[in-house]
């Protein structure tokens, strides 16, 4: 099977379903926004963190690929049978936040980015998370979305922003507080 088909060369992609859209369609950015987050997280995977944060990481990866083939899909042609997200996945996030900030002290200020690699690739990831939402929000508006992926979405970015805490904390990196001139 060759990777390159050719189908795609005037700039025109098919949804699950096979309808065909601009490559700018706004299903296309969500769902590539999403693909791009989780080649971020596959990023701070990648890092000296872990192994315990390591396979969160990879659940949350295949929730991306589970919202990803949603997002792909055509919500009135597609008659695959795609995974689903449960609200166990969020669940998951939220679990997984509480028990962070158990470790961490009150936060009092805005962060800014940065303090190492690892803490920068899951800013990153949470911005990219925020795009991803806000598109998805969007799509929302003018065709159908699973609520829950907006919702998982939103506890993500949350996630990864605790997540850079917790690794900046265990690595006794301060963390880098805004303070504002007045």
């Amino acid at each position: 099977m060759k990777i390159y088909t050719k189908t795609g060369d005037k700039g025109y992609t098919s949804l699950i379903g096979g309808t065909r859209v601009p490559k700018h369609h706004l299903r296309i950015e969500s769902y590539g926004t999403v693909d791009e987050l989780n080649s971020y997280v596959g990023l701070i995977r990648d890092q000296e963190i872990s192994d315990y944060d390591k396979e969160i990481l990879k659940q949350i990866q295949d929730r991306l690929f589970t919202i990803g083939s949603s997002l792909a899909a055509d919500p009135e042609k597609s008659k695959m049978i795609i995974p689903d997200l449960h609200p166990e996945d969020i669940e998951l996030l939220e679990k997984e936040m509480d028990r962070m900030n158990e470790r961490l002290p009150e936060l009092r200020h805005f962060i800014l980015p940065g303090g190492s690699n690892a803490i920068s690739y899951c800013h990153i990831a949470r911005c990219v998370c925020r795009r991803a939402e806000r598109l998805s929000v969007h799509l929302a508006e003018e065709s159908t979305v699973d609520e829950k992926v907006n919702i998982y979405l939103n506890r993500l970015s949350d996630y990864l922003f605790t997540l850079a805490r917790v690794i900046g904390h265990d690595a006794k990196i301060p963390e880098n507080q805004w303070i504002p001139r007045i």
